[in-house]
């Protein structure tokens, strides 16, 4: 998949979050001497193509009293992880869930889950209900919590030409 200079400049210019006016997209459009219209089709059709995978409002979970974060691990049976991992990211609770390769021997976990609460005992409440979701498919768990934010931002192209 390629993206076109226009294409570029536009990621550029919103990689931090969109503007918080009341028109973000004619504000972009007006950065780059395109119009509002142009910046929306293009956005659209490069969510379309998986270029940008969303449009969203990203909360600050720690101003919101969710201080409390932890990334769940899941050791799950490899033919079973795709359906149990979709099952796990759809839990209101979780606000991003992944599949990664193992590191045998030292790290057997591939369902990775991040729950917010506003306490420990709150996230291990949620996180034992994921276990019961994952039942027997499920051969071992931890729990990586959050101390401290260190990156809170997406992708970050290095310029709009390269």
């Amino acid at each position: 998949m390629s993206i076109d200079a226009i294409d570029r400049q536009i990621i550029s210019a919103t990689q931090a979050g969109l503007p918080l006016t009341p028109a973000p997209y004619a504000e972009v459009a007006s950065w780059l001497n395109l119009d509002e219209a142009t910046v929306i089709a293009r956005l659209a059709a490069m969510k379309e193509r998986g270029i940008v995978r969303r449009i969203a409002l990203a909360p600050n979970h720690y101003a919101l009293g969710l201080v409390a974060n932890g990334m769940s691990v899941w050791d799950v049976e490899d033919g079973e992880a795709e359906r149990l991992g979709a099952l796990v990211g759809a839990l209101d609770f979780v606000s991003h869930c992944y599949l990664r390769p193992r590191a045998l021997p030292d790290w057997p976990y591939n369902l990775f889950a991040m729950v917010h609460g506003h306490s420990r005992d709150e996230v291990e409440a949620k996180r034992r209900e994921i276990a019961r979701l994952l039942g027997p498919a499920c051969r071992a768990q931890d729990i990586l919590y959050s101390t401290r934010i260190l990156k809170k931002t997406g992708l970050r192209l290095k310029n709009a030409e390269g």
